[in-house]
């Protein structure tokens, strides 16, 4: 199982996140990049991993879809595990991971325990344009806390369409990134520029994590 870990991760910081791709990118994606260098900065420590069906795109160059949710939740549920062997009992473990890497993330908080919270960057609400597809009905069940950064122009979910789904959302920590999209990227127009919110992404989720060492 090959993990891409930053020096947060190898020197057993205090803080690890466990960060899973989305459906179409790599872990190595520049997206994937940014963002653990910006929680690196933050005092965060990640690991990155794939998922079965990316690592087989990887060695033959073929695009697949991905693999179905049972095989997706093993396989991430085998890399918590080898971290939590790895790092032992004293580091915070965080889940989570862009789009469907994060979704992935928070179906485990609400089935296993050992997860310290759940960071989903770009949650997948629904399906772009299908508001009658929501992905929360397991939020109730999280075992964990859970922050969700999203881009107010996410086709996935935008704060205008959270109204009638406030008691599955009541629990979680959702803070809006002024223009993103589901990458976080921003018009031209805008001042911030993709880079700053990844940026503002990863100071939330160090707030985020204070507040669960002060618990």
């Amino acid at each position: 199982m090959e993990l891409i870990k930053t020096k947060g991760y190898e020197s057993h910081s205090e803080v690890v996140l466990i960060l899973a791709h989305g459906a179409g990118a790599p872990a190595d994606s520049p997206f994937m990049e940014e963002l653990s260098v910006a929680l690196e900065r933050e005092g965060i420590g990640t690991v990155r991993f794939e998922f079965p069906y990316m690592q087989k795109r990887r060695l033959d160059g073929k695009k697949r879809p991905p693999d179905r949710e049972p095989v997706l939740l093993e396989y991430f549920s085998r890399v918590i595990d080898q971290v939590r062997a790895e790092l032992g009992s004293t580091s915070m473990i965080l889940v989570g991971g862009k789009s469907m890497g994060g979704r992935m993330a928070s179906i485990l908080a609400s089935r296993r325990d050992g997860i310290d919270g759940v960071v989903c960057f770009g949650y997948p609400f629904h399906p772009p344009g299908k508001l009658d597809r929501w992905r929360t009905g397991h939020f109730p069940d999280l075992n964990c806390p859970m922050l969700v950064l999203q881009g107010t122009r996410d086709p996935f979910g935008k704060p205008a369409e959270m109204a009638g789904h406030e008691r599955e959302l009541d629990g979680i920590n959702l803070r809006w990134l002024e223009g993103g999209n589901h990458d976080f990227q921003t018009l031209k127009s805008q001042p911030q520029t993709q880079c700053e919110l990844i940026a503002s992404a990863a100071r939330e989720t160090r707030i985020f994590v204070d507040d669960r060492l002060q618990a």
